[in-house]
């Protein structure tokens, strides 16, 4: 069935509506920043509640998970106001003034048959790695802090007692992020997009531009996963043997939220490419429409990885790193 046949007129107003046209542009701008906040949202809430309903599993395993899943959040959203928004509003100022911060050779290299810079899917592809890579970089301190927050958690909302806890907060408290913004930061990002290596990559896959979200998330999440159980094996504030329940939980959800996360993708994104060609035609004269699609590819796998990862895995995951610990033990 096409979709031109399924949209009645309320969904062509709706997708035309200014509101929903912002909110998509927003989320191209901030891409970074919407992921972190869907996954501190549901870190907070339903991920907890979940592992907390996990049956027959032991009570200090699922508060362990809990703790992780929250800290995890608020870490990662704190990141990315302090590192990645900076980044997004660089990016977003290289969008405007383009010839202020790139070299013309670069600006006619990207924007070949293209109107403007800003259309060209070269372009939006280097910036979309420049604001979605930030997530990649930084998830090795998104796991140390991670690790240092879960005592802290357990002790204040599950009512352990730890001296070691202190210690650890005093630490993490001394751990500071700062993410000014100045023209230097757009000089920086612009002297990156004009390396020859960038532009030969993005022309080389331009046409990819759908898939880019999809494979930072799940390259940023794989090097997540392995530092998470690397500094959960090292850490001297987390029971020795709560570790390895902690771990499993871990990486089972990762492992499975990126394989069914790509195929569930696949299918999804069969559908959303005809609804982003009707979507186009009622929209081909707004010029922002290059904005509102890039919006569009950023929420389709933010919410699919954010849905499995959050609200779908956490009993499943919790329950079988459960069985795993216990059978690792008897060996």
């Amino acid at each position: 069935m096409r979709v031109q046949n399924i949209i009645n007129p309320n969904i062509n107003n709706l997708l035309k509506n200014k509101l929903f046209l912002k909110s998509l542009e927003k989320v191209a701008e901030h891409g970074t920043s919407f992921s972190a906040g869907i996954s501190l949202a549901m870190a907070l809430s339903i991920r907890p509640l979940a592992i907390m309903k996990t049956p027959k599993a032991e009570e200090e395993n699922k508060q362990y998970a809990c703790a992780s899943s929250i800290a995890s959040g608020l870490i990662k959203f704190g990141i990315v106001e302090a590192v990645a928004l900076p980044i997004e509003n660089a990016v977003k100022k290289i969008d405007k003034t383009p010839e202020k911060y790139l070299k013309q050779s670069t600006i006619l290299n990207l924007a070949t048959n293209s109107e403007t810079l800003a259309k060209s899917k070269s372009y939006k592809l280097a910036t979309q790695i420049l604001k979605l890579g930030t997530g990649f970089v930084t998830a090795i301190p998104k796991s140390i802090l991670t690790i240092a927050l879960i005592p802290f958690i357990m002790d204040n909302l599950f009512k352990f007692s730890s001296k070691d806890v202190q210690k650890n907060e005093k630490r993490s408290n001394n751990l500071t992020f700062t993410g000014k913004i100045t023209d230097k930061l757009p000089s920086k990002l612009g002297a990156i997009i004009n390396t020859n290596t960038l532009q030969r990559f993005v022309k080389r896959h331009q046409n990819q531009e759908q898939n880019i979200a999809k494979h930072i998330t799940a390259g940023t999440d794989t090097l997540l996963a392995a530092s998470f159980a690397f500094q959960t094996s090292k850490s001297k504030h987390i029971k020795e043997n709560r570790k390895k329940a902690l771990i499993y939980n871990n990486l089972i959800s990762t492992g499975i939220t990126i394989a069914s996360g790509y195929m569930l993708d696949k299918v999804i994104k069969c559908k959303t490419t005809n609804f982003i060609k009707k979507f186009s035609q009622i929209n081909k004269l707004d010029p922002k429409l290059h904005k509102y699609i890039e919006g569009i590819n950023i929420i389709r796998p933010t919410l699919i990885f954010a849905g499995i990862y959050y609200g779908i895995l956490p009993i499943f995951s919790t329950y079988t790193a459960e069985i795993a610990d216990k059978i690792f033990q008897k060996k």
